[in-house]
């Protein structure tokens, strides 16, 4: 049996990092069809990345096919949701209630990959006090007492630009190791933070840049 076995040394390139659930999905949708195996060229006609980019992705987890029949998928589902981590579960606090954090507390496939937010932020005292998907919501000024209790490593940054990179300090202050941030603003923070930026409107810039010149064509 194969299992992940990567040298502590070997750094993996984050485009490969961000193909990694793309091939994890494809493998549970095909277990769900019922097949048993699956190889990088079926893998590849699904998804529309090269079969040889595909294998040489996998290589990092150390998980081998076998010749004309692919890899065995359960086992490549297991490897791969170890290896990136979705079998741990990660605690996080959410700073920022509005419309795209209220809507992050509902996302309960987040737990699915390993990520549990355990409690919110927020000033506004309307929410302060209540919940939402079971998820409590405390006051701001809250955070490091609750930090004290929950032992958080993750925050995710939701809160409106003109405070994002306050509220950050707070977060790394109060022990927060880890940002995913999901604000326009790119935030500043010690060496040892990481920060993972995923602002829904770069994605819209992009995609309306690509629109605009196919509509040229």
């Amino acid at each position: 049996m194969t299992t992940r076995t990567r040298k502590s040394t070997d750094k993996i390139p984050e485009p490969t990092l961000r193909r990694l659930p793309w091939y994890l999905s494809n493998a549970k949708l095909l277990r769900e069809k019922g097949e048993k195996y699956v190889s990088s060229t079926q893998i590849s006609k699904e998804i529309n990345i090269d079969a040889s980019q595909i294998a040489k992705d996998l290589s990092y987890v150390n998980i081998a096919g076998r010749t004309r029949v692919g890899y065995e998928i359960e086992l490549l589902i297991n490897v791969l949701e170890d290896f990136l981590g979705f079998t741990n579960i990660h605690k996080a606090y959410l700073f920022g209630v509005g419309s795209l954090g209220a809507a992050l507390l509902r996302d309960s496939g987040l737990s699915h990959f390993g990520l549990k937010i355990v409690g919110a932020f927020d000033i506004n005292p309307a929410l302060v006090g209540t919940s939402i998907n079971g998820i409590p919501i405390y006051h701001t000024d809250e955070f490091e007492e609750r930090m004290k209790q929950d032992k958080v490593n993750i925050g995710v940054l939701t809160v409106p630009i003109n405070i994002a990179q306050e509220i950050t300090g707070k977060m790394v202050e109060g022990g927060i190791k880890a940002v995913w941030n999901f604000t326009p603003f790119r935030i500043r923070v010690p060496e040892h933070i990481v920060v993972q930026n995923t602002s829904l409107y770069a994605h819209l810039a992009v995609m309306f840049n690509r629109l605009n010149e196919t509509l040229k064509k």
